[in-house]
C-alpha cells in the first residue's frame, strides 16, 4: 500500500489519529528526551490503526500547521571506509550516527548526532542549520569535533525521507514516533519500505508498564532491535558486508508482506 494515497488502511490511520488530543510543538519540548532510551517496534501498516485507538486516552498528537502526519527527510554521513555502519554491524556498544535532518513542515533543518553507551542509553546533541550542508561547514566540523572528541573524514552515505506521527505523554515524559513509508536512495539507487511501520518508545528508562508497551505486547508486537540508517545501506550498497542483519532483512521482508 502506498501511503501517499487515499487507500483503506491510511484513511484508517488518519481517523484514528484525528481521535488524539492535539498538542503543540512548544508543549512537546518539554518531553524533548535528548537522553533517553530508545526500544523499536516493527509493525505491518495495515494493522497500525487498531494499535493508535488504544492509545487515544492516554496519549496527544503533535500538530504543526493543522498536520498531524509530517514529513521528514534527512541526509546521513559516514567515512569512506563506513565506520558507523560497521561500528553497528560488528557489535560496537559505543557508537555514533551523524545527519542532518529536516523538519519539513517546521521548516527546521538541524545537524544531529546520536551517541548510544554499553548501557543501551542514546544520547542526542543538535544545533540548527540554515539548510542540508552535502559540504561540511567549518561550524558544523567544529560541533561534530567537540560532541564526539574526533576529527572524522565525512561524507553523504544516505538519504532518508519518511512520514512521522508523534504521540507525547506528558504525565509518564515519554514521546512515541511511528515512522511510515520510509525511503533510501543514494546517487541513482532508491529502496522503499511502503508496507513497514517503525514505532519507536522514548523513556528515561524502558518502561513495561508503558500503555504503548502494553498495547504493542496485546497486539503480539515485541521490541525489535533495528538501525534505519543501517538497513538503508545494506539496501543501497549491497557490495558491503551485512551478514549480521541478514535476519533482521528477512523479518522485515516478512512484516511487511
Amino acid at each position: 500500500m502506498n501511503i501517499n494515497k487515499e487507500g483503506t488502511a491510511f484513511q484508517e490511520i488518519s481517523n484514528a489519529i484525528h481521535g488524539f488530543k492535539k498538542i503543540t510543538l512548544e508543549e512537546m519540548n518539554a518531553v524533548s528526551l535528548m537522553k533517553r532510551t530508545d526500544t523499536k517496534y516493527i509493525v505491518n501498516v495495515n494493522f497500525l490503526a487498531p494499535i493508535l485507538e488504544d492509545l487515544q486516552k492516554e496519549y496527544q498528537v503533535l500538530e504543526i500547521d493543522n498536520r498531524r502526519i509530517m514529513n521528514y527527510s534527512s541526509v546521513y554521513f559516514d567515512t569512506p571506509e563506513f565506520k558507523f555502519y560497521f561500528d553497528h554491524h560488528n557489535g560496537k556498544v559505543n557508537r555514533t550516527k551523524i545527519r542532518q535532518r529536516k523538519y519539513v513542515d517546521s521548516e527546521l533543518t538541524f545537524l544531529e548526532i546520536k551517541q548510544k553507551n554499553g548501557k543501551g542509553e542514546t544520547n542526542k546533541s543538535r544545533i540548527k542549520i540554515p539548510d542540508f550542508e552535502l559540504d561540511l561547514s567549518t561550524k558544523s566540523k567544529e560541533f561534530i569535533s567537540e560532541v564526539t572528541g574526533q576529527k572524522f573524514d565525512l561524507q553523504p552515505s544516505l538519504w532518508n525521507n519518511f512520514k512521522r506521527i508523534t504521540l507525547v505523554n506528558l504525565k509518564d515524559n515519554e514521546r512515541v514516533t511511528i515512522d511510515l513509508h520510509l525511503t533510501y536512495s543514494i546517487d541513482d539507487v532508491e529502496k522503499s519500505y511502503e508496507n513497514i511501520v517503525v514505532i519507536e518508545v522514548k523513556q528515561h528508562k524502558f518502561d513495561r508498564k508503558s500503555m504503548i508497551v502494553k498495547t504493542l505486547k496485546k497486539y503480539r508486537y515485541n521490541p525489535y532491535s533495528i538501525s534505519k540508517y543501517c538497513i538503508g545501506i545494506v539496501n543501497l550498497y549491497q557490495h558491503l558486508k551485512y551478514n549480521l542483519f541478514k535476519r533482521k532483512l528477512l523479518k522485515i521482508t516478512k512484516i511487511s508482506l
